[in-house]
């Protein structure tokens, strides 16, 4: 099986990452302070129906659909019950929004008939949700009831896999042996804004083409990134600065003719 895509030549050790997990923590909360999901929710069953709307499509769109899909249904009973022509006809920018549909339909049906109307707080509750996947549960629950108030884990999206592989926190590509490296290495205390983090961090300089090391926070502590300085970077400030000046080279033709 080949390497994951995004995995440095120098590969995976867990004992190497283990160090660096501290400094890449704080640095990601210098530069991130306080992230959290860019979806707009007001409590945990907003959170869940925007969540399974954000998949194959943007957060913006979501937050441009969600306030009058709420404010038409704005409880788990009322979206249980509503027709789905209606409901379709307000998340279509989202994509997929016939299968959207019946999942936020039977999701909110089955948090009334089987939750007494309250999102459940574990992993295991939420994955028999329609149209819920451990991804899901983990924003949900980190967002809305942190440890201890439930057990979520680590959420993995694009951007958290291809910046772990990166960093070489991981040598997977599937997202939840991802989770399990990341919970190994990162402390419980940020498994809800480091994961966010990363994700500001993928839209920003660690883009998958053509990403800006020289602007990453993590740069010194991410083998990738360190790699691509040593291959191809310009050379250092300091170096630039002792060649001669084009001026002073001009000079000195200029005398050497005068004086032939």
């Amino acid at each position: 099986m080949p390497p994951p895509r995004f995995l440095p030549s120098t590969g995976y050790d867990q004992a190497d990452a283990k160090k660096r997990t501290r400094p890449v923590v704080r640095a990601l909360r210098r530069s991130y302070p306080e992230a959290r999901t860019a979806l707009t929710h007001h409590d945990a069953w907003e959170l869940l129906i925007a969540t399974i709307l954000s998949a194959q499509c943007t957060d913006e769109v979501v937050n441009k659909v969600t306030p009058r899909l709420f404010e038409r249904y704005p409880t788990p009973e009322a979206l249980a019950s509503a027709g789905p022509t209606d409901v379709e006809a307000i998340i279509k920018p989202t994509g997929f929004f016939r299968q959207k549909t019946r999942s936020i339909i039977a999701t909110s049906r089955d948090i009334v008939d089987r939750f007494g109307g309250d999102v459940p707080r574990t992993v295991a509750e939420l994955t028999t949700l329609r149209g819920v996947a451990r991804k899901t549960a983990n924003v949900v629950l980190a967002n809305c009831y942190p440890r201890p108030q439930s057990d979520h884990g680590i959420f993995v999206d694009t951007h958290i896999r291809r910046i772990s592989q990166r960093l070489a926190f991981t040598d997977q590509e599937d997202p939840v042996k991802i989770e399990r490296q990341l919970m190994e290495l990162l402390p419980k205390s940020a498994w809800v804004d480091v994961p966010h983090a990363l994700i500001l961090l993928g839209r920003g300089p660690c883009k998958a083409r053509n990403p800006d090391h020289e602007a990453c926070p993590l740069l010194r502590w991410c083998p990738t990134g360190l790699g691509a300085r040593a291959e191809g970077a310009p050379e250092p400030l300091a170096a630039t600065a002792r060649r001669p000046r084009p001026a002073r080279r001009t000079r000195a033709r200029s005398d050497a003719a005068r004086r032939g």
